[in-house]
């Protein structure tokens, strides 16, 4: 299927948002999800299918001040 992650076009075989992030190398990072421009809590991402051109946002937490 045909996603955008972080802005770029990417074709993956995901059906879920926790799939989607075992496959593109952030399964167990901390991070935080928006799908569509929503927020997706850690605990709900096993039951966040995806779509077809869904827009997903991954966001690593930046340390400094």
């Amino acid at each position: 299927m045909k996603l955008l992650l972080n802005g770029e076009a990417i074709e993956v075989e995901a059906a879920t948002l926790a799939d989607l992030l075992e496959r593109t190398g952030f399964g167990g990072a901390k991070v935080a999800t928006a799908v569509n421009g929503s927020f997706v809590a850690a605990p709900a991402r096993a039951d966040h299918v995806l779509a077809s051109d869904d827009r997903v946002e991954v966001l690593a937490p930046m340390q400094g001040g």
